[in-house]
């Protein structure tokens, strides 16, 4: 059974604006339309937009997901190739949670300099930054 756009979003969980950018971003073919103009999806669609959307809520960016897919349509892959991804996607979520503590440390840091009164122009935090040339 052929899906219209609207169908393919609703059921896949995301809005027809999703299925738009997937496309114009080649992780979901173009499908053939009606003469009406109509684009008819086949049913596996609705399956991929599900897999790309779970592919992104785990961290995958679209170019990881695009060669996930690619992956998962070659008969020659094994789940060794995904495995070797997942391991290196974790290995990526651990650095970024590693450089959020380090965020979080620095900013309770200059939080505690800070007494929370006076003027603006003799903030700790403000001077801080400034001194570090994060401000311009």
């Amino acid at each position: 059974m052929a899906l219209k756009i609207g169908d393919v979003a609703e059921r896949g969980g995301v809005n027809l604006q999703t299925i738009r950018y997937y496309e114009r971003e080649g992780l979901l073919p173009e499908p053939p339309r009606l003469a009406s103009g109509y684009r008819m999806f086949p049913e596996s669609a609705v399956r991929r937009v599900r897999f790309i959307k779970r592919a992104q809520e785990l961290g995958f960016s679209l170019a990881e997901i695009r060669e996930l897919l690619s992956l998962r349509e070659n008969a020659d892959s094994g789940a060794q190739d995904m495995r070797e991804r997942a391991k290196a996607k974790v290995a990526d979520v651990e650095e970024k949670i590693r450089t959020l503590r380090a965020m979080k440390n620095a900013l309770n840091a200059l939080a505690e300099t800070c007494r929370g009164c006076g003027p603006l122009s003799e903030c700790p935090i403000l001077n801080a930054l400034d001194a570090n040339g994060v401000l311009a």
